[in-house]
């Protein structure tokens, strides 16, 4: 199958009854067949409609422009519509953020080097110089931007930089800075962010200590749009592992790690993919 003549259409909308019938039938009568397709309503009734399908659509480059008028014209604007259509031949440019830790970024680079991943890193930008190696290691062009406490703002605007218009997608694979709700608008639901999880809470430098002394018999991660308020944004994908008091917290920083790679792969892969859809502060995801 050519990537070049596929397309996923996503919609959301005020649900009412005709919807999938009214998608379906333009496609349907624009010579698209639809491969794959996944819908969901909040409500029996008065709630929100979520849409996502996958199509193929014979010569779609040159007919996509003449599509979407006409979607828009006929199907969207009726309905009331936000939506897109996304051609899978157009991979998402994506920059990978870090400070320290590699485990989550060098998680996100071996996967998308195996092309499980459809995207093109750009680049990866940290506040810290040690894992330049890493980066380059996999032809990724590595920046150095450090974040003194007195230039935070110019280290932020310097980032802003980088990423200029061309960036698609921001991956916070455990980059330890806060950003600004003027950096968060500009990227809207389009940085992804990767955190522990615990019950009870514990905040500070060393939450696997705290975890450890309080005996917990979970630990886990998730993965999460950024918003203005800190890691409270749409959650993508959350997981958790059963630990003990045999776990030293050597042990519970492993198998943290361990979890927080593949939570975090999951969450970008699948936005890649065109299968999250942000309702409110929560996601519909059609995985």
């Amino acid at each position: 199958m050519d990537d070049n003549d596929r397309a996923r259409l996503l919609v959301q909308c005020p649900d009412r009854p005709g919807i999938i019938a009214a998608v379906s039938g333009f496609l349907h009568a624009n010579g698209a067949n639809i491969i794959h397709s996944d819908q969901h309503a909040t409500a029996a009734e008065g709630g929100r409609f979520f849409m996502r399908s996958e199509f193929v659509l014979t010569e779609l480059p040159a007919r996509l422009r003449h599509v979407r008028q006409v979607f828009e014209a006929n199907v969207a604007g009726p309905f009331r519509m936000t939506w897109a259509i996304h051609p899978v031949s157009e991979r998402k440019r994506a920059a990978l953020l870090v400070s320290r830790a590699d485990h989550a970024l060098l998680e996100l680079l071996w996967r998308w080097r195996r092309g499980e991943l459809p995207m093109d890193v750009r680049m990866v930008v940290s506040n810290h110089p040690e894992l330049s190696a890493s980066a380059e290691g996999f032809g990724v062009p590595f920046h150095h931007v450090p974040t003194p406490a007195d230039a935070r703002e110019a280290a932020e605007e310097r980032v802003l930089e980088l990423l200029d218009e061309g960036t698609d997608l921001v991956v916070l694979a455990r980059y330890m800075q806060v950003l600004s709700p003027a950096f968060v608008a500009r990227y809207r639901h389009r940085i992804i962010n990767i955190h522990h999880s615990f019950l009870p809470a514990f905040v500070g430098a060393n939450p696997y200590a705290r975890a450890h002394e309080r005996g917990v018999k979970l630990i886990g991660a998730t993965a999460h749009y950024v918003t203005e308020d800190l890691d409270q944004g749409p959650i993508i994908e959350q997981d958790v592992i059963r630990v003990s008091h045999r776990h030293s917290v050597a042990d519970l920083r492993r198998l943290g790690a361990d979890i927080e790679r593949h939570v975090l792969a999951r969450a970008v892969r699948w936005h890649l993919e065109d299968r999250v859809l942000v309702d409110g502060n929560k996601t519909i995801v059609f995985d």
